[in-house]
C-alpha cells in the first residue's frame, strides 16, 4: 500500500504537466482543444500506452525489454501475410500474430528468468535478431493490409469515443487490477525489489518473470496492429519511434527505473503526454532537431520530480 500511495503521487505530476498544457494550448492554438483533436491525440497515447504496458511490468519486475520496437514492427509486417481466404473476419490472422508476438516475448523471458541473461543484453539481442528477419523478408517494401477485424477497429466509434481508446482502456484497467488487486501481481513487486531474497521466500521468479516478458510481447503486438490500423501498411522500422517513448512513458508516470515501484496508471499520463509534446512541437513547425531536444529536456525535467527516489 506504500508503494501504491508514493507511485501515484510520483504519477500526479504527470497528470498535473498534461491538464497545463492542454488548458495552455487549448487557450492559445485555435482548434487544439476541440473535441476531436484531443481524442485523436490520446488515440495515438494509445499506441505508446500499449507498448507501455509491457514495458511497465518489465521495469517493475527489475528488467526492461528492448525488443518493443521490433515486436511491434513484426506484427505490422506479419498480419497481412498470415492472411488467408477462409479468415473472412480476420480474427484468425490477428490470433496468429499476436500468439508470435507472445511467443517472442516467452524467449526473452525463458532466457532472462531462467537462464539468467541480463534482461538488456537479451532483449537487445532478440531485437537484433528480429530486424535482420525482417529484413531478409520484407526488404524495403511497404505491405498492405486487407483485414476485416482491423479495418473495423480503426475506424469504429461508440459515443463519440475510438474503439482504440475503449481497447486501451479495458486494457489499462485489466493492467491495474493484475498489479494492485492480485497476489501475482504484489510478487512482480516483490521480484523488482529484490530477486533474491524473493526466491529464497518462495516467490517463483523464473515464472513471474516469463510471464512478465509474455505480456510484454502480447502488448507490443497489439500496439504493432493499432498502428496498422492507422497506417494501413506495415515496413520495416514502423516501430522504431516506440522503444524510447515507451520507456519515456513508464519513466514519466513516476515508475522507478530501479524496478520494485510504479504503476501503469502514471504511464498512461506519460504516453498522453509524450504525444500532447509531439502535436505542439509539430503545430509550432519545430524541425526534427529541435523536436528531439524539446523531448530530451521534457524528460531530463520531470525525472526528478517524478522518477527518481532516493531512498532506493
Amino acid at each position: 500500500m506504500t508503494y501504491l500511495i508514493r507511485s501515484l503521487g510520483r504519477s500526479l505530476v504527470a497528470y498535473v504537466v498534461v491538464a497545463g498544457l492542454w488548458i495552455t494550448a487549448s487557450s492559445l492554438i485555435p482548434g487544439f482543444g476541440v473535441f476531436a483533436h484531443l481524442r485523436y491525440i490520446v488515440e495515438l497515447g494509445a499506441i505508446i500506452g500499449f507498448a507501455a504496458i509491457g514495458q511497465t511490468l518489465t521495469v517493475i519486475g527489475g528488467g526492461i525489454d528492448l525488443s518493443v520496437s521490433a515486436v511491434i514492427t513484426v506484427a505490422a509486417i506479419l498480419l497481412p501475410m498470415l492472411s488467408f481466404a477462409p479468415d473472412t473476419t480476420g480474427l484468425g490472422a490477428i490470433a496468429l500474430t499476436l500468439l508470435v508476438a507472445s511467443g517472442i516475448g516467452a524467449v526473452n523471458g525463458l532466457g532472462i528468468g531462467y537462464l539468467g541473461l541480463p534482461p538488456l543484453i537479451m532483449t537487445l539481442a532478440m531485437a537484433t535478431i528480429l530486424q535482420g528477419v525482417l529484413v531478409l523478408i520484407a526488404g524495403g517494401s511497404a505491405i498492405s493490409v486487407d483485414n476485416a477485424a482491423l479495418t473495423w477497429l480503426g475506424a469504429s466509434h461508440a459515443v463519440g469515443i475510438s474503439a482504440t481508446i475503449i481497447l486501451w482502456a479495458l486494457a489499462a484497467a485489466a493492467t491495474l487490477f493484475w498489479l494492485h488487486g492480485t497476489r501475482s501481481g504484489a510478487l512482480i513487486y516483490a521480484v523488482g525489489t529484490n530477486p533474491e531474497v524473493s526466491r529464497l521466500s518462495g516467490v517463483p521468479v523464473q515464472r513471474v518473470t516469463l510471464w512478465l516478458y509474455v505480456a510484454a510481447g502480447l502488448c507490443a503486438g497489439i500496439a504493432g496492429l493499432l498502428l496498422l490500423a492507422m497506417n494501413g501498411q506495415g515496413y520495416v522500422g514502423i516501430g522504431d519511434p516506440y522503444l524510447l517513448s515507451s520507456i519515456a512513458a513508464v519513466v514519466l508516470g513516476g515508475t522507478s527505473i530501479l524496478g520494485g515501484q510504479g504503476t501503469y496508471l502514471g504511464t498512461i499520463a506519460g504516453a498522453v503526454l509524450l504525444v500532447t509534446m509531439t502535436a505542439l512541437i509539430t503545430v509550432i513547425n519545430a524541425s526534427e532537431g529541435w523536436r528531439s531536444m524539446i523531448l530530451g529536456c521534457l524528460i531530463l525535467g520531470l525525472l526528478p520530480l517524478s522518477g527518481r527516489d532516493r531512498s532506493r
